[in-house]
């Protein structure tokens, strides 16, 4: 069987099972398959699939025909231009994110905190992209951190990031010139509403429960005690989620608070800053 062929039998499987943009998917996993760049399948697709390709192939419509997440599949998400490791410990990396690193990039900065780091993409992007920096990401799952450490290692970058397992600040010393976080913000009420693929993602990373505040609360009160004066904090929300998520911060004495939007016009990230005069705003 060629490769065109096997995409043929796949296609219906995917459509019949709802899923989103088959065509795109079950090209990606053939690509995986045949350990192919997904930029060369087009040129292989007339090739007759070695058996083990195709078996690995027909495992692997299996399982998105059973809303897999493609990344749980593949074991790897592409974000900010760099591959990184997903697993089931971990939020997949989305393309909306990628506002979060980018904000961050528009202004230098030496010490990174990244607070529920998972796969560590945020703060690998961001170190990445300022080399004189070192970072400090952490999680409350163990296992996540392990894939954040794999992620920094593979990247070249272990030696300027560090992995910490903490409730949010509860257990960071120090301050710092940037913090980011891309907390969970869904409220318990818009959980059952989410696609199959998103609801086999870790819930602790897609919702606190309740409004889908909760974290944000934490972060606004823990943040000015670890910020330096004029140091930033980068957030991000959900896109009705700006005005509150602003008015948390600015009751903890943040300044310079606005509202960044995404590629689609949504709100996407809340930034703020801690002001020059360091007279103990916040708390602890």
């Amino acid at each position: 069987m060629t490769g065109n062929e096997a995409l043929r039998a796949a296609l219906p499987r995917l459509v019949a099972a709802g899923v989103p943009d088959a065509p795109r998917d079950a090209r990606a996993l053939l690509a995986h398959a045949a350990g192919l760049a997904p930029d060369r399948l087009t040129l292989h697709l007339a090739d007759p699939l070695p058996p083990d390709a195709l078996a690995a192939f027909e495992a692997a419509i299996d399982r998105r025909a059973a809303r897999e997440p493609v990344s749980h599949i593949t074991g790897t998400r592409l974000f900010w231009g760099r591959t990184f490791r997903v697993t089931a410990d971990t939020l997949d990396p989305r393309p909306e994110t990628e506002i979060l690193v980018q904000a961050a990039l528009a202004e230098p900065f030496l010490k990174l905190l990244d607070l529920g780091t998972g796969t560590g993409c945020v703060l690998l992007s961001c170190l990445a992209g300022m080399p004189m920096a070192t970072g400090t990401g952490t999680d409350i799952h163990a296992p996540t951190l392990a894939v954040a450490q794999d992620n920094a290692t593979r990247l070249n970058l272990g030696t300027r990031a560090r992995f910490q397992l903490s409730d949010w600040f509860a257990a960071v010393q120090g301050r710092f010139d940037l913090i980011v976080s891309n907390p969970p913000y869904i409220a318990e009420a818009e959980m059952p509403a989410l696609s199959p693929e998103v609801q086999r993602e870790p819930r602790r990373a897609l919702t606190p429960g309740g409004d889908g505040l909760d974290a944000y609360r934490a972060i606004a009160r823990g943040a000015p005690a670890r910020l330096m004066p004029g140091g930033r904090l980068l957030v991000e929300i959900g896109p009705t989620q700006g005005k509150a998520v602003a008015a948390l911060f600015s009751a903890q004495g943040l300044t310079g608070i606005r509202i960044l939007p995404d590629l689609d016009g949504r709100d996407r990230v809340v930034s703020a800053r801690k002001p020059q005069d360091d007279s103990g705003c916040g708390t602890v």
